[in-house]
């Protein structure tokens, strides 16, 4: 954190340094003492053996689907061992896959394929200020960082995504990834500033999209662009579904567009040239239960009778990516 500011603090000297410095020392000061989860999470990462990876594969292509790090003959048994259990104790891991040294984590998502369907559609990242909201563990901010941006910066405020993050960045040491554990909500606001704002994930826990929308437009540069990735209905018609309760077995998930309602909330905002370059049905080749999570996941978010829809009687969940410009 304090390393971002020391490389790109100058960039907004005179309008949000100092609300930034703050957000850094209070999140420093909070790690530093805080109990449950993130203190336990912290003491996995620092346990975890020192080994210096002597071959890193961030290939960009889908066609290579682990962010791999390190090379198994670098391992001493014991190693191995501390190791692998340091990462299970990390669980559950939502993205991936990554290779420890070997040791390969099958996260739940095969965030490969979100990849494959995201990279043909990148804009040129060489030298670009990212920003990725929600960023989780970092396997796209890794991924990124392999075609030079300036750097890519991720907020995830939950701890163990956080933490796993730290994990793959004690070995991977990259000098372009960052991440704060916080929300978009208390990053200081930074208008005119990024290049690419990564919005995935995120726009349906939100009671607001299109004044999130609009802050994210007001953050980039005159022709950045913005890559959102969000829970969509089939259909043409400006509807939203908008759960009674739980959607998925999700809690706070409130507004799910359909793609005319997904287009305007983009234009509301002021973004244009608003395309929309995938539309997917999640299936259970994507989103899967693992030895790497001990919770639910999609097969149980479903209808077991009608797998068309989910267990409270919705539509099953389909996810689209849309790019727009400033």
């Amino acid at each position: 954190m304090e390393q971002f500011l020391k490389n790109y603090g100058h960039l907004g000297w005179d309008q949000w340094y100092d609300a930034l410095e703050k957000l850094v020392k209070d999140k420093r000061a909070y790690l530093d003492s805080a109990g449950g989860n993130f203190e336990k999470f912290k003491h996995v990462v620092k346990d975890l053996p020192e080994i210096c990876s002597h071959k890193v594969d961030l290939s960009p292509d889908p066609a290579y689907r682990a962010v791999s790090i390190g090379q198994a003959d670098q391992l001493l048994p014991d190693e191995k061992e501390r190791l692998y259990n340091g990462l299970v104790n990390l669980s559950p891991w939502r993205k991936g896959p990554f290779d420890f040294f070997g040791v390969l984590v099958d996260s739940e998502w095969q965030s490969w394929m979100k990849w494959e369907r995201l990279m043909p559609h990148l804009p040129n990242l060489k030298h670009k200020k990212i920003l990725d909201i929600g960023s989780s563990n970092g396997y796209y901010m890794f991924k990124m960082a392999a075609s030079d941006p300036m750097f890519v910066l991720g907020l995830e405020p939950q701890s163990a995504f956080y933490y796993q993050y730290c994990a793959a960045q004690k070995y991977l040491n990259l000098k372009n990834v960052f991440c704060l554990p916080a929300t978009y909500n208390e990053l200081p606001v930074m208008n005119r500033f990024f290049d690419l704002v990564l919005c995935m994930g995120i726009l349906y826990h939100r009671k607001s999209p299109v004044k999130m929308l609009r802050q994210i437009h007001d953050s980039l540069v005159p022709g950045g662009q913005v890559i959102v990735e969000n829970l969509v209905i089939k259909g043409e018609n400006n509807y939203c579904l908008f759960p009674s309760d739980r959607y998925a077995k999700m809690r706070n998930v409130f507004f799910i567009p359909d793609l005319s309602a997904m287009e305007a909330w983009l234009t509301r905002a002021g973004f244009s040239d608003i395309r929309c370059v995938d539309i997917t049905d999640t299936t259970l080749e994507e989103q899967r239960k693992t030895q790497w999570i001990q919770t639910e996941s999609l097969e149980d978010f479903l209808d077991p009778e009608d797998p068309s829809k989910t267990v409270e009687g919705y539509p099953a969940p389909v996810r689209a990516i849309y790019i727009a410009r400033v």
